[in-house]
């Protein structure tokens, strides 16, 4: 399996812009959250690496995100089943890879809730995650112009992939972010030097 650094420069190479990295590292943070909490500890470095990995397409080849992806992935030497499930997250939007073990219904869950609480932890004062209420949250999601481009639609399917509500998948999220945060704020800055 590829290792952490090698998933990690994959990534850079075609993500040139500090959101794209912020968000694969929040992702990465995100899923290696829930491989423990959900009871794949053992799997949580393969958890994370399709965090880290799921866009690497986005930012160079956003009409053939999901599509473009197979070909970066393996000749970065990523295997055919991580492949798969970093793809599967645009089943239904770009790919008709469906999610099929939890993992990828998570992955597929969770990536859109994380830019909408990213968004919304910034208009706080604190400007973080370590103080959100689902209760803010709520009231973010329902407001259809605010992080306009995370899709209710998608976040609402993952949450019924999962078989959880809407508030469940939004309180562990946050949790899930909260757990990561300092490590990729301290991440970032070195990104930014």
């Amino acid at each position: 399996m590829i290792t952490r650094d090698e998933a990690l420069e994959l990534l850079k190479k075609y993500n040139r812009e500090p959101f794209h990295i912020l968000h694969g590292l929040t992702v990465e943070g995100v899923m290696r959250w829930y491989a423990k909490e959900l009871g794949y500890g053992d799997r949580e470095e393969y958890w994370g690496l399709v965090g880290l990995l799921h866009d690497i397409d986005f930012e160079l080849y956003p009409e053939e995100h999901c599509r473009k992806a197979p070909e970066l992935l393996r000749e970065g030497g990523v295997e055919e089943d991580m492949i798969y499930s970093i793809c599967s997250h645009g089943y239904g939007i770009c790919v008709d890879l469906e999610p099929k073990e939890e993992m990828e219904k998570v992955l597929f869950a969770a990536d859109e809730l994380t830019g909408l609480i990213g968004a919304a932890a910034l208009m706080r004062p604190s400007r973080s995650v370590m103080d959100m209420e689902v209760k803010s949250l709520k009231k973010k999601y329902k407001d259809k112009k605010f992080a306009a481009g995370c899709s209710r639609e998608v976040i609402t399917r993952g949450a019924e992939m999962l078989g959880w509500s809407l508030e469940e998948l939004f309180e562990k999220t946050i949790l899930a972010m909260r757990s990561c945060e300092e490590q990729v704020n301290r991440e970032m800055e070195s990104y930014q030097q």
